[in-house]
């Protein structure tokens, strides 16, 4: 049913419940009139007949029956269109209108009564009448019947009926139109967004503001909601990108340490008689391609995992705690390097927990495996400071190591997937892991020469983050670090000094 037809319906069942509530009140109110208005008449004749009744009854105690007669047609006189009923010491005399004699009457009120008799009603008024002289005391009773109030009460209860059968189609229709011609712009929206579909065609919804409120607040629900589709829909097409290239990725690069594995393990298999010496280099080439394929496929979950990490899993971090816990775990796996850490306590960064820790494992790591000489153990220093960039807060974390450093050449190519030395044992993923979370995190990273030109520094700078409020993350738009380096714009921000 149609929402024009539903008010038409609505409208034409209230309006005339509210003619019937409203003419019964008026109903009420005319009635408290008109019986007032019979009131004071009966008051206001009070008066007058009550002067006349004391003659009458003077002239009763007095025996002058011609008197007696003169001063009767003086009451009824004075009475007019009111009954009215004298009760004295000699009888009773009674004229006009006015309920059988066997009807019990007040014999003292203040104000009008009412008293019914055989179906009618009556407003009745008694007034005590005394005078001079013994025999000159009675009640005197005014009764004026409701025949006319009842009368003008049911022409105006007619009248309210009627209206109220009238008001109902009249209002029915009249709300139709109204609701109909209301109900445009809605109807409007409603075939701008039904002619919308995401799936064939990018348009969305154009809507101009209607100046009502609900239509308008309705349209910007709509386009919130296909912009949320919008996002969302995005977001879906980068995880199935990102899930055909890891697929991909873990495909190529994990054919040649198993195609490796394969031949080692066939030549176990072939010459049962190898000798010691070569078993063992052997066993020893199965080691290193299973640690190498094992930690291929860490670094692709943690690629993947932070092309799909959403803004609500940012929180406000305490990245020197957190570089403490990395280089804790960095002297337990490696006690003979010597790592040192400089900085100061406090330092947050509005970031996502498991992404940094997973940057710092991976610079530590870098700068311990390519950043050490032949002749001394390595070394590896992490700084963490407070700086200030345009009138913000930054902080800088730095990793520096002493080995032969990067060439300029290279320290852009060093962040691509599988970028690594020959003689590298690692992925080629460890650096592109640092980069993603460098564009996740709005950071701005830099490959630099070490102290005294000797050695690497590799330098994050973050936009620092108060401790306590609350502070919005905006993610970059683009996010593919398994697809292929040509494929897709760098999401970091490099300086190469």
């Amino acid at each position: 049913m149609r929402l024009s037809t539903r008010i038409a319906l609505v409208v034409g069942m209230v309006v005339p419940l509210l003619v019937v509530v409203s003419g019964w009140l008026l109903v009420q109110l005319v009635g408290k009139d008109l019986r007032t208005q019979a009131d004071q008449r009966l008051a206001e004749r009070a008066q007058s007949v009550a002067v006349a009744a004391r003659g009458l009854l003077r002239a009763t105690s007095h025996d002058r029956p011609r008197a007696e007669q003169a001063r009767q047609r003086k009451l009824f006189t004075a009475a007019l269109d009111v009954g009215v009923r004298l009760s004295g010491p000699e009888g009773t005399v009674m004229d006009g209108p006015q309920p059988a004699a066997s009807v019990p009457l007040p014999t003292r009120t203040h104000r009008p009564s009412t008293v019914r008799s055989q179906g009618r009603s009556w407003r009745v008024l008694a007034v005590p009448v005394t005078g001079r002289g013994p025999g000159v005391q009675g009640t005197l009773w005014l009764f004026s019947p409701d025949t006319a109030r009842d009368a003008q009460l049911g022409m105006v209860r007619r009248r309210v009926v009627t209206v109220a059968l009238l008001a109902a189609p009249l209002a029915g229709a009249a709300a139709w139109l109204l609701a109909a011609r209301a109900a445009r712009p809605l109807r409007r929206l409603q075939q701008a967004a039904g002619g919308l579909d995401p799936h064939t065609s990018a348009a969305r919804l154009d809507h101009a503001p209607t100046r009502i409120t609900e239509v308008d607040d309705l349209a910007r629900t709509l386009q919130t909601f296909l912009t949320r589709y919008d996002e969302q829909a995005a977001r879906t097409a980068e995880a199935l990108a990102s899930a055909r290239s890891f697929s991909a990725a873990a495909s190529h690069e994990l054919r040649t340490p198993l195609m490796s594995m394969q031949t080692n393990l066939d030549i176990l298999d072939a010459f049962q008689d190898l000798d010691a010496a070569d078993r063992a280099e052997t066993v020893d080439d199965l080691r290193h391609e299973h640690a190498r394929l094992l930690g291929l496929l860490v670094m692709l979950r943690a690629l993947a995992q932070g092309d799909l990490v959403e803004a609500d899993s940012f929180a406000v971090i305490d990245l020197a705690e957190l570089a403490d816990e990395a280089v804790a775990d960095i002297r337990r796996r490696h006690p003979g390097a010597e790592v040192v850490v400089h900085g100061s306590p406090g330092l947050t960064v509005h970031g996502w927990q498991p992404g940094l820790r997973s940057m710092l494992d991976n610079l530590l790591t870098n700068a311990l495996v390519h950043g050490r000489s032949a002749e001394e153990r390595a070394h590896v220093a992490l700084s963490l400071r407070s700086g200030e960039e345009s009138g913000s807060p930054r902080v800088v974390l730095g990793v520096e190591d002493r080995g032969p450093g990067v060439p300029q050449q290279r320290r852009e190519a060093i962040f691509q997937r599988f970028q690594r030395r020959a003689d590298s044992p690692g992925s080629g993923l460890g650096l592109t892991l640092v980069a993603q979370q460098a564009a996740l995190h709005r950071a701005r990273l830099r490959v630099l020469d070490g102290a005294g030109g000797r050695g690497a520094r590799f330098e994050v700078t973050f936009p620092a983050a108060p401790a306590h409020r609350p502070q919005h993350t905006a993610l970059p738009a683009h996010r593919d670090w398994l697809a292929d380096p040509g494929d897709r714009p760098q999401g970091f921000h490099k300086e190469h000094l």
